[in-house]
């Protein structure tokens, strides 16, 4: 796998980790912004979202790096006959 791939993978997966966070948020935040007879919950946008998006990236990353070492162990490593 060239580096442009590996980069690219890298990147993909961050992606997806920020997705899956901001994902996580939509499902805890429904019925949280406007709570019946009460103003916004502020919270969820000051405090939830950047948690949310900045544990998904991290995911994210993590994964992508796992799976970085993964792929390097299994090429580097071929099976003997």
């Amino acid at each position: 796998m060239g580096q442009r791939t590996e980069a690219a993978l890298g990147c993909l997966t961050v992606l997806a980790g920020t997705g899956g966070g901001l994902g996580v948020w939509w499902a805890r935040a429904q019925g949280r912004v406007n709570r019946f007879e009460q103003g916004p919950d502020w919270r969820v946008f000051v405090v939830d979202l950047p948690v949310c998006f900045g544990g998904g990236a991290l995911a994210g990353a993590l994964g992508g790096v796992l799976l970085h070492r993964l792929l390097r162990a299994r090429r580097a490593d071929p099976q003997a006959p």
